[in-house]
Formats: structure tokens, C-alpha cells, sequence
């Protein structure tokens, strides 16, 4: 017999890694929680989705990517919202107490709101989520050489755009 469905279990152990993925994505705080709310509802009206899922993390992932993307889509204003997010600069990183790990931290999500949302979205998953090329191409329905192509672009964005700052405070 099947364990039960634990919906807060299961809430209570991704929430926070789904959080910051959305939030990456989206950059808007309210947009993140309404694709929260809208992921755990159609968890909690179709607990068989998780049925045969062997990363339920991974699988959480790409759902929330697909939420993200058809909300994108409803707007129907996808660039205006790239531009906007590029715009915005939120703080993703635990507030600091150093004045330069500060203007770092700040610097840092500067940057990654000047990434194209295609590349964030793969830095994001590689740095803060630990997944394998394979695992982001997988989520995010793209080749893995794309995944990886991605990644090293956003990669060499972030160290022009960071050098400077980085070369002043060491």
C-alpha cells in the first residue's frame, strides 16, 4: 500500500529552494507567491502528478518553470516583462553585515537582474540548486548543450560585469 500523500511535508521540504526559484525568475515578489499557491493547489487536486516521480525536487521545478512561463504568456507582454526584470534589482542573498560583502551581494544581484532570463534561470538552478546540466535541461525542456552554452554565458556576464568590483575589494 501507497504512503499517504503528505502535501505540507512536501511543502515544508521544497518551499523555500521553489521560492527562490521563482523569485530569480519572475523577479517579482507577489507573482512568486501566486505561482506557490497555484503550484501546491494542483498538487493538492492531482496528488497522482508525483505518483512516479523519482526527484520530486527536480519535478517541482519544472512545474514551477511552466507556471512561471504560461503566466509570462497570459500577460502576453513577455519582453516589457524581460525588461522589467532586467530593471529591477532584488537582493536574493541573506543580508550582510561587511559594508564589502554588502555592495558585493548587491552587485551581485544587479548583475544577475542584467541576465538575459534564459541564462538566470540556468545560474540559478546550477549555483543555488546544485542540479546537473542534464537535470536543468531536463527541467527546463531545453538541450543540454543549451543548458550548459547557457550557463557559461551567464557565467562570463557575470565575471565582466563583477571584476571591477571584485579587483576594488581585495
Amino acid at each position: 500500500m501507497a504512503a499517504p500523500f503528505d502535501l505540507e511535508r512536501l511543502y515544508d521540504q521544497h518551499v523555500q529552494a521553489l521560492f527562490a526559484f521563482l523569485l530569480s525568475f519572475t523577479r517579482d515578489e507577489a507573482d512568486t507567491r501566486d505561482l506557490l499557491q497555484e503550484l501546491f493547489i494542483k498538487l493538492a487536486r492531482r496528488p497522482d502528478l508525483l505518483a512516479s516521480v523519482r526527484d520530486q525536487r527536480a519535478f517541482l521545478l519544472r512545474l514551477s518553470h511552466n507556471l512561471a512561463i504560461d503566466l509570462m504568456r497570459r500577460r502576453g507582454a513577455r519582453q516589457r516583462h524581460y525588461e522589467q526584470m532586467a530593471a529591477e534589482s532584488l537582493d536574493l542573498f541573506k543580508s550582510a553585515s561587511e559594508p564589502d560583502e554588502r555592495a558585493f551581494h548587491e552587485a551581485l544581484s544587479a548583475a544577475l537582474g542584467e541576465l538575459p532570463p534564459e541564462q538566470r534561470a540556468v545560474a540559478h538552478l546550477k549555483l543555488w540548486e546544485g542540479l546537473t546540466f542534464e537535470q536543468i535541461a531536463d527541467l527546463l525542456g531545453i538541450p543540454l548543450n543549451t543548458a550548459a552554452s547557457r550557463y557559461r554565458y551567464a557565467l562570463d556576464k557575470l565575471r565582466q560585469r563583477l571584476r571591477p568590483l571584485y579587483d576594488e575589494i581585495k
